[in-house]
């Protein structure tokens, strides 16, 4: 799933007309750096980003499981779940 992907979910279960835009990485550094963010931290999420990006983390595994002691839910559930219980509401 994409970070794309996952805000259309989160659109369509909310009702909101949300798009993602992506940035360079360099922009979102950037963007970071404006609002205040350390050095440090705009560094290791830069690098984590570019992980994902770069499908680093694309294959699935057993973590959810091990973690929570349950099978994962699909993200259009949790997404339904969540905008229910009116977590994105403002």
């Amino acid at each position: 799933m994409t970070f794309a992907d996952a805000v259309a979910e989160i659109a369509r279960a909310t009702g909101r007309d949300l798009r993602y835009v992506p940035l360079t990485p360099e922009a979102y550094a950037q963007e970071q750096r404006v609002q205040g963010v350390p050095e440090e931290w705009v560094q290791l999420t830069v690098g984590l980003y570019e992980h994902v990006r770069s499908g680093g983390l694309a294959s699935l595994g057993d973590g959810v499981r091990k973690a929570l002691g349950r099978a994962p839910r699909d993200f259009s559930e949790y997404a339904d779940s969540t905008a229910r219980e009116g977590v994105w509401n403002s």
